[in-house]
């Protein structure tokens, strides 16, 4: 099944890397959300922080699935943030998948950053056993699922992360 995804990256350090990850998903027949080039994403940040996370919004509709893709800094971008705790809120599947070792136009891969998945803790069902309470506070990496481009075969198994991640949510 198309599903329509919604990529959460940090543009500037990223979008070569980015792009191929996505045009393997539009080569399956995917769907994903529009990508804005630099003229328009400055022209949103002039207008303040309430037109980015309603541009953000805006482009989470109708999506199934969230890919996080992992590079050196995304996991310090704020809206990157913003945009798994909305995903997470909204019911989407959420996956990573670290995307530094892809070589970018000059051929360099980047280093690794740390997983945003891991900054973000939600509310879960304790265990049975749990005497405190019955809820606790986990990672979103204890719940989804992060990959790598490169050594998991992203060209090949992107289609059936994001479908495992969709079942995951329910959707």
């Amino acid at each position: 099944m198309a599903r329509r995804v919604f990529f959460s990256f940090h543009y500037q350090a990223d979008i070569w890397r980015v792009s191929q990850v996505r045009n393997s998903w539009l080569m399956q027949n995917g769907e994903s959300n529009r990508f804005m080039d630099a003229a328009a994403w400055e022209k949103v940040k002039r207008k303040g922080e309430a037109s980015i996370t309603a541009w953000i919004d805006e482009q989470l509709n109708g999506t199934s699935v969230t890919v996080v893709l992992i590079g050196g800094e995304t996991a310090s971008r704020r809206y990157v943030r913003y945009e798994i705790e909305e995903s997470y809120e909204r019911g989407n599947g959420l996956l990573g998948i670290y995307i530094n070792r892809i070589r970018d136009r000059e051929g360099y891969i980047s280093a690794k950053g740390p997983n945003p998945l891991a900054r973000v803790r939600v509310e879960v069902e304790a265990e049975w056993w749990d005497i405190f309470g019955s809820t606790r506070r986990e990672p979103l990496t204890k719940i989804f699922e992060t990959y790598d481009w490169v050594k998991d075969d992203g060209r090949q198994n992107m289609g059936q992360w994001i479908e495992k991640a969709a079942r995951h949510a329910g959707r």
